[in-house]
Order: structure tokens, then sequence, then C-alpha cells
């Protein structure tokens, strides 16, 4: 074998280990059912018009770490004698579920992949105590607790990162 034909294996190997390193790879054990998996079962169908469906505000999005929602907001910007929508999905056409008044306090849980929207969770006087989402829970999951949720304009909330910081709008 001559010194140019050595080169030219050392060469072609050189370029072909790292695709067969790359191809086993690939080749192992399923991955287990894991706390982020759980969206693809619960995805709405493509078809489906988003602006007429309700999408639930989703908890534990963080992990079993970390509170069921790990923020707290309070409506800002809001025009006098004007309350913030809550509606049914993140959207301006979503139907409208009631609407909170200048200086509520809620649990900020999720947001819209856009980040316009807030998933939020409230108590009906337009508090945020009692709801159930200030402890870690297992896997993410659509709340269905005791208090009300649904979502907000991200423009006109002020995020705080505990209930006691919530007092007032600014």
């Amino acid at each position: 074998m001559d010194f140019s034909r050595i080169l030219l294996h050392m060469e072609a190997m050189r370029l072909i280990l790292p695709m067969m390193f790359l191809a086993l790879a690939g080749c192992g054990e399923a991955v287990d059912n894991n706390h982020f998996a759980e969206d693809v079962r619960e995805a709405r169908p493509v078809s489906a018009a988003p602006e007429t469906q309700a999408v639930p505000v989703r908890v534990g999005e963080l992990g079993p770490n970390f509170p069921a929602c790990a923020a707290t907001g309070v409506t800002r910007n809001l025009a006098a004698g004007r309350g913030l929508s809550v509606r049914a999905a993140p959207f301006d056409t979503a139907a409208e579920l009631g609407q909170l008044p200048a200086g509520s306090r809620f649990f900020v849980c999720t947001r819209s992949h856009d980040q316009k929207w807030f998933g939020i969770v409230y108590a009906s006087e337009g508090g945020a105590d009692g709801c159930g989402v200030s402890e870690p829970l297992p896997s993410r999951r659509a709340y269905d607790g005791p208090c009300r949720s649904g979502w907000v304009s991200s423009p006109f909330v002020r995020l705080t990162a505990r209930l006691e910081q919530a007092a007032a709008p600014r």
C-alpha cells in the first residue's frame, strides 16, 4: 500500500466516523413519558378555529420544583372606570368570561406563544387567595381548582414575585 492510498483511506475515515456515531446515537431505548410530553396528547386539532374554542389555563408549567403558578400579577394601565377583560382563549375575539377591576391581584400561570396573553387564575372577588396554585404539582395540567381562570392581555398586567408586593397598581 503506498502513502497516497493510506492518506485517502484516512481522509475517508475522518468523514465517515462522525456520521456513524451520529447514526448510532439515535439508536437506543424509547424516551419515557416525561413532564413535558403531556402537551402532545392535549393539543387541539389544527383545523379548529382558535377563536371559537376555549383554551384552558395550564398550571405546573415549570415542573414539580416550582409553584403551580410561579408569578402573581396586578392590573395596570386601565382606562378610568374600565376593567380588564378575561377571555376564554388568548385571542381578542375569544368569549369574554368577565372583567377584573383596577388593582385586582391574580396568579400568572402560563403565557401564549407570542407573549401577548397571560393565563391567569383568580378568585371571583378579583383577589388571588385560596386558589390552590401556590404549591408544586407533579405534572402540568389544565387548571380545575376552586377559583376562576382565563386569559388577559399582557400589556395590562404588572408582574410581581409575591402576593405581598401586588398591593397597588402603578
